[in-house]
């Protein structure tokens, strides 16, 4: 198992109005109140970046004949990209404050999931290929134990690809590292 070092969390915010003007106005103040609240809780200005607005005007579409109450939808993505794990996860526990405080978000969304990445797989690599090599050995030694026969050296050797997969569906900051390793060795009567 490996510890991810990178952790990307989007807050989706979403707002709606019926006066485009006010719309951008509520948005930005919105957004000021989440990267205040981010940076209270000890986050630094460069792990947080901002999406560009985007905004759905509902009498636009040409394709509904329905009257809508509301007419525009504004989302902006405000981004978490930090090497602070448990900071974050601890952060993304304490969400729940800003919605007390009416800024509606999302944070679970098809687009906008938690994401944790390992990406120093090259510091582990030898020591992962010098298990697998271990393993192969050992395996390859079992069999020709069992047929009677002593084991030659490697006859050829590959790497295969290294897989980073979460442990389960509920612990995407826990990562399982796996390599398949493939070696035939001669095998000596």
């Amino acid at each position: 198992m490996g510890s991810p070092n990178i952790v990307i969390m989007p807050i989706k915010l979403t707002r709606t109005s019926n006066n485009l003007e006010s719309l951008i106005i509520n948005v930005d103040n919105y957004t000021n109140k989440v990267i205040m609240f981010l940076k209270e809780n000890g986050l630094k200005e460069e792990d947080i970046t901002l999406g560009a607005i985007s905004i759905v005007d509902k009498m636009a579409n040409e394709f509904s004949n329905q009257e809508f109450s509301i007419r525009y939808l504004a989302t902006k993505v405000i981004n978490i990209y930090s090497s602070e794990i448990e900071k974050v996860r601890a952060l993304s526990g304490k969400l729940s404050e800003l919605s007390q405080a009416g800024i509606l978000f999302k944070t679970d969304d098809y687009d906008s999931k938690i994401e944790y990445v390992y990406t120093k797989l090259n510091d582990i690599k030898p020591s992962m290929i010098e298990e697998a090599t271990s393993n192969a050995r050992a395996v390859a030694q079992k069999f020709a134990h069992d047929s009677n026969s002593k084991l030659g050296k490697i006859k050829k050797a590959t790497q295969g690809q290294f897989e980073v997969i979460s442990r389960d569906k509920n612990s995407e900051h826990i990562k399982n590292i796996r390599i398949v390793s493939t070696v035939e060795y001669y095998l000596i009567d």
